[in-house]
């Protein structure tokens, strides 16, 4: 039965993050992809806060999937980040390509540890 738990957490989380990627975009005429960024590092700490969660004893596994894996994991896309990546790199953008690359696996991480850290915490 998690199954239908992670189905509508996916369904929450993709099209947020369709929206979220449209409203950054349309405050922000760049060629860096906010947006994702955005989304991958908001991902990166609410799963970091679950997991927390769940090695502290709080959490529950019908919770971790229904946010963490569907929620977190529609919301954040590596195929997306892998794409504009390429594209900045093709258009001649390789120092944001190579910034986005570095900025993006650096906030993720450090979004992870600090959501585990928050939830021990508490």
């Amino acid at each position: 039965m998690e199954w239908l738990l992670v189905l509508l957490g996916a369904a929450v989380g993709a099209p947020l993050r369709y929206l979220t990627d449209r409203a950054v975009r349309a405050r922000h005429d760049t060629l860096f992809p906010w947006g994702t960024f955005a989304v991958n590092v908001v991902g990166s700490l609410v799963l970091g806060l679950l997991t927390g969660a769940v090695l502290a004893g709080a959490g529950d596994s019908r919770v971790y999937a229904l946010l963490g894996t569907g929620f977190c994991g529609a919301l954040t896309t590596y195929s997306t980040f892998a794409y504009e990546t390429l594209r900045l790199a093709e258009e001649g953008a390789s120092g944001r390509a190579v910034l986005n690359v570095l900025g993006s696996t650096a906030a993720g991480v450090g979004a992870a540890f600090a959501g585990v850290a928050a939830a021990t915490a508490l």
